[in-house]
């Protein structure tokens, strides 16, 4: 995608989230004074540490933190235990005991240590910039983002819209189909990067947010530290590099999965009695991208409580959380909300919860063509040979003496028996009739168990079995 840039500005394509700029000033920062302060000390607390590599811990510049020790030497709480660099950002700072007092009662009010927040103000205005940037999709864009899979045009026509639209889909069908792998094709054609804070602030009040388990961070090291916006090798032709706000992580849009374990407890926002800041909610961390509910209807909430919390979100596009001070708080709801199902969709949800599900896609069983498309790239990926015959043996032998159907996880699992089996064979992995005939005995329920071979013993053993 071409992106281009004038001496200051970087201009980005929609599919490229702005970059936040980093701020000048302390009030640009968006935080009080005492905020930073009591952030520094904590940071503190575990040891000395540079002026440069605690503008690191804190993604703040350090020309901001300058006139915060010189706040916080003045009153005798840290001390210069000597220099490693020129200037007081190569200065090795240390807490006095003054200094550790007060750093125990700051910790007592809240653990949180690492990157400044981000207020909460600054993050709705950049996810409403980034929701009224990201533009639409087309045909070829869609089957991008599904180029790993196989995907009939039927589905794909139902898929883009729903897309575009942001709104809810429902995926239902038999299981073994490839519901939850669509969910993730669908965040490929959104494709694109955004920023996500480290924390929030809202009324002194921490949320932590980014998540590595749940987002794909872009950031190479040299904006890790303390480098501007992306340069040639992501596309930009930059005269003058912008610097950006490392309070915030460059992220692959994100695609959050949440299966039988969903709760409603995981839907607001978790405060920590101990360490005294909140965690955001999953939907949260999944905002600008999409958010699976696999296995709709197995969850330990009923679909109904599920509805019940989110009939304002699905509507409005907006979420309410509430802090544990009671303090209610307004969210931007810009999720891709997908729910996957192999049950019954009649029996899961009544007509009020469907009519806020605007898509409903039915994934049904492959054919016999997509079934050998999907056999032949489970070969391609693990580097075996394909061979049509073998697909044509499996449904001959395997599928039509039953009536078993075919669905479109059978190529993958079955290959990855066979080769399982040919490495405790001691051979390479090669797809034959025989280590298929092992890998469906294996695998399918009803499959009739093949019986051992029995030897016949040798003549003098049966000599010895007759005396006997």
């Amino acid at each position: 995608m071409a992106q281009t840039a004038t001496a200051d500005v970087v201009v980005d394509t929609p599919r490229t989230a702005p970059a936040p700029r980093a701020p000048a000033t302390i009030a640009e920062t968006g935080l009080s004074v005492d905020q930073i302060v009591q952030l520094f000390v904590k940071t503190l607390y575990t040891g000395e540490a540079t002026g440069t590599s605690l503008a690191d811990r804190l993604r703040l510049p350090y020309a901001i933190l300058e006139a915060i020790v010189e706040h916080i030497r003045a009153e005798q709480l840290v001390e210069v235990r000597g220099a490693s660099g020129s200037g007081t950002a190569g200065y090795r700072y240390a807490l006095t005991d003054l200094g550790r007092d007060r750093a125990q009662r700051y910790l007592q009010a809240c653990q949180y240590v690492g990157p400044a927040p981000v207020p909460l103000a600054a993050y709705v205005e950049t996810m409403h910039a980034l929701q009224a940037a990201r533009g639409y999709i087309d045909r070829d864009r869609l089957r991008d983002g599904f180029s790993h899979l196989i995907v009939t045009d039927e589905v794909l026509e139902q898929l883009g819209p729903a897309v575009n639209a942001s709104r809810a889909v429902f995926l239902y069908g038999p299981p073994g189909n490839g519901k939850s792998v669509i969910a993730d094709g669908m965040g490929r054609a959104l494709n694109g990067d955004m920023y996500v804070p480290h924390a929030l602030d809202v009324d002194g009040q921490t949320i932590t947010l980014y998540d590595p388990i749940n987002h794909h961070s872009l950031d190479g090291p040299e904006e890790d530290a303390g480098g501007g916006s992306p340069g040639v090798g992501a596309g930009l032709s930059i005269v003058k590099a912008v610097p950006r706000d490392r309070r915030w992580v460059r992220i692959r849009r994100p695609v959050v999965v949440a299966g039988g374990e969903l709760t409603l407890d995981m839907l607001d926002l978790n405060f920590n009695p101990i360490a005294k800041f909140h965690e955001a909610p999953i939907q949260l961390k999944a905002n600008g991208g999409v958010f699976l509910v696999d296995d709709f209807g197995r969850q330990r909430i009923t679909p109904q409580e599920l509805l019940n919390r989110w009939i304002v979100p699905l509507e409005s596009r907006v979420d309410y959380l509430t802090l544990h001070t009671g303090k209610k708080i307004q969210l931007p709801f810009d999720v891709l909300i997908v729910f996957a199902t192999n049950l019954d969709p009649a029996a899961l949800a009544d007509e009020a919860f469907m009519r806020r599900i605007p898509y409903k896609i039915a994934i049904e069983d492959p054919s016999v063509e997509q079934f050998t498309r999907i056999f032949e790239l489970n070969c391609r990926r693990r580097n075996l040979k394909f061979h049509q015959v073998m697909v044509a043996y499996l449904q001959r032998r395997h599928y039509g003496p039953s009536n078993r159907p075919m669905r479109a996880c059978h190529p993958r699992d079955l290959i990855d028996q066979v080769t399982a089996l040919c490495r405790y064979q001691g051979r390479e992995p090669v797809i034959t009739r025989q280590l298929l005939d092992a890998a469906c005995t294996a695998y399918f329920v009803d499959e009739p168990r093949v019986q051992p071979t029995l030897v016949p013993p040798r003549k003098s053993a049966r000599r010895r079995l007759e005396v006997h």
